[in-house]
């Protein structure tokens, strides 16, 4: 797959879709905060693709690639450090944590 700014820019469309919908569902569930909610999961994990892919993208054609995008790329990169905790560890399946592995992870 190669990597391209249309597809970047589809990425984080829908990813900012997808932040916009998890608020009205917070919204509609009696305004619970979004950091309650259980989707942040998910969100943290597509928010860190997005970054990746973009941070790929600037590695690869940064000559080439308007000041617009490069803001928009950092922004990403800037709110995954934000949250990157919330992430799935890719080191250990959830199914072979220990039960402390596992409530740190869930930040319970």
């Amino acid at each position: 797959m190669a990597i391209t700014v249309q597809k970047f820019i589809s990425l984080a469309n829908f990813y900012n879709q997808m932040a916009m919908m998890m608020s009205a569902i917070c919204v509609q569930k009696g305004g619970i905060a979004l950091e309650h909610y259980v989707g942040r999961f998910f969100m943290a994990d597509t928010l860190e693709f997005v970054a990746e892919y973009g941070k790929r993208l600037l590695d690869k054609n940064e000559k080439n690639l308007s000041e617009d995008v490069i803001a928009v790329i950092k922004k990403f990169q800037q709110q995954y450090e934000k949250i990157k905790d919330l992430t799935t560890p890719t080191e250990k399946p959830i199914y072979e944590m220990t039960l402390e592995e596992f409530e740190r992870v869930m930040n319970i």
